[in-house]
């Protein structure tokens, strides 16, 4: 083409145009690529490698796992029994499988715990050490290591009795390596309750008595023992409280002290299948007073301890330092937990995290958070003190193990929007609305979704009014199937599996009013195997 004095003058200008304009763009969405040394790569020959396998997360080595059991701590150990089926990765005939810790975060798989026997399977339970030997199972040097659980008759639910549900009690005298059945079982029997199930048991040190909680069908029952082996039945407590949209499961009983206060009450928290508020299972709590033998309420309100979809029979350690409440749930939910996308193992845990209550709004708030011993695990690769976004602008981290890593934050009040995603246009959107008061999870399109119709069919909806503060504290962390999110020091949490085709590598922040972002930190975090 030959230029002439006409034609030139439009393209200086076309062409200055089109530079602003991109100065414009650039100026406005913003990308900051975080340098990585490596990216996530998966070997499904490497056990802990495998396409979506936790790596900062407890899960077993195969096979499958779903509730907690018989957390306890004892000589600088902390014991973690677990819902075990060491055939398949489908739910089945129940053991307790067993894994140790020092930090909480880094676990040892040990060997199976408890075995079904003629009585029935394994179901849930807790375990206690019985330091003064009332039991008389051991002795006060070598004081016995005590599980109590539901035996759970297969053939007797087949036959259509109603009472094939009793509670076990078993003993280690060597800290939980091995273990014998007390030949006295069952130690409570069931006159014909259907589901009488999943006890947790503690030393009360205020009527100096082992206290038991136990789920029958849609209510709780409150027992008391001076031997761990002869229960006496005090109360029952629930049915006409909290949600019942299905089955009790899963009780735990302890007191708290009132942040900022003298005050103290005890927590009670019951999970429940179905009736959960984003679907299926979930766990509820109630804040009211106990005396040992019963527990009452003044509450009205249902409240969750997550109000995610994938934390359930979530319960806490006896025993724990410092009278720390330290919590663990099982990350699914029984909607879809046998049928998510994994191969040789199926479900893990939560991060282990510390409860608080604290009074927001003139209310009792149960907050959760992740343990402290968790921040030993993140090694810093970014951080900003401040980032303005104006309206409709948008900021983008390109970090490729955004997978495995933990974000944290602090924006003003108002609405803000986070966008993880990856090269073949998987997306999983956190939304927080200000004006609304709500925060939502959006995995719809966040990856492998069409396992189960109930998984990725609806945003995740949940109304926050405890969210009082001029500023919001986000943490969020991510690891290859999970995402956890905490609010304001876990006034809300939400948990969530996520299967991403690819793992996510860019997250972008964004919101249609002005934000200010500050003290923004972005960590790798180290895998625990």
């Amino acid at each position: 083409m030959k230029f002439t004095n006409k034609i030139l003058p439009f393209y200086l200008v076309l062409g200055a145009s089109l530079f602003l304009f991109s100065c414009k763009e650039e100026a406005k969405n913003a990308v900051i690529t975080i340098a990585s040394s490596e990216s996530i790569k998966t070997d499904s020959t490497v056990q802990y490698k495998e396409h979506y396998r936790p790596q900062f997360h407890f899960s077993p080595e195969k096979k499958w796992m779903n509730d907690p059991n018989g957390m306890v701590f004892y000589k600088g150990i902390y014991h973690l029994f677990y819902q075990y089926y060491p055939d398949d990765i489908v739910w089945g005939p129940m053991h307790w499988g067993h894994a140790t810790s020092t930090d909480l975060i880094h676990w040892t798989n040990k060997k199976i715990a408890l075995f079904p026997d003629k009585l029935g399977m394994i179901f849930s339970g807790s375990a206690v050490v019985d330091l003064e030997n009332t039991s008389g199972l051991g002795t006060k040097e070598n004081p016995p290591m005590i599980a109590i659980f539901t035996y759970h008759d297969m053939a007797g639910e087949k036959a259509g009795t109603t009472n094939y549900q009793t509670q076990g009690l078993a003993y280690s005298l060597d800290e939980g390596e091995t273990w014998m059945k007390y030949n006295g079982n069952p130690i409570v029997k069931n006159s014909g309750i259907k589901d009488f199930r999943d006890p947790k048991v503690f030393w009360n040190t205020e009527t100096n008595l082992w206290n038991m909680v136990l789920v029958a069908g849609d209510h709780a029952q409150f027992y008391t023992s001076e031997n761990l082996i002869n229960w006496r039945f005090e109360s029952e407590f629930g049915k006409n409280r909290g949600a019942h949209g299905g089955v009790w499961e899963c009780p735990d009983i302890f007191k708290l002290k009132v942040a900022g206060s003298n005050e103290e009450k005890w927590v009670l928290l019951i999970s429940i299948n179905p009736g959960a508020p984003n679907g299926g299972s979930g766990t509820q709590y109630f804040v009211g007073d106990y005396d040992g033998k019963s527990f009452k309420t003044s509450q009205k309100d249902i409240k969750w301890i997550d109000n995610g979809a994938d934390n359930y029979a979530g319960v806490t350690y006896n025993n724990a330092p410092d009278n720390r409440r330290i919590f663990i749930g099982w990350m699914s939910n029984w909607s879809y937990a046998r049928d998510t996308p994994t191969k040789n193992w199926r479900s893990a845990m939560t991060l282990p995290r510390e409860l608080s209550l604290a009074k927001i709004n003139g209310d009792y708030v149960l907050k959760n958070t992740p343990v402290e011993q968790f921040k030993k695990q993140g090694t810093n690769a970014f951080t900003k003190d401040e980032i303005i976004l104006k309206a409709n602008q948008k900021t983008t981290f390109d970090y490729q193990y955004l997978n495995q890593s933990a974000v944290q934050l602090n924006a003003k009040n108002e609405n803000l929007k986070f966008v993880f995603s990856n090269e073949v246009k998987d997306s999983l959107v956190l939304n927080y609305d200000a004006k609304g008061k709500t925060f939502s999870v959006d995995r719809r399109h966040s990856g492998m979704v069409n396992f189960e119709k109930s998984f990725g069919e609806k945003i995740h909806n949940t109304k926050i009014p405890n969210i009082t503060t001029e500023t919001i504290d986000y943490q969020i962390i991510v690891d290859w199937s999970s995402i956890e999110i905490f609010l304001n020091g876990g006034v809300y949490s939400f948990t969530e599996q996520i299967f991403p085709n690819k793992p996510y590598t860019k997250l972008s922040i964004q919101s249609n009013e002005n934000q200010e972002i500050k003290n923004l930190t972005i960590s790798k975090v180290k895998g625990i195997w």
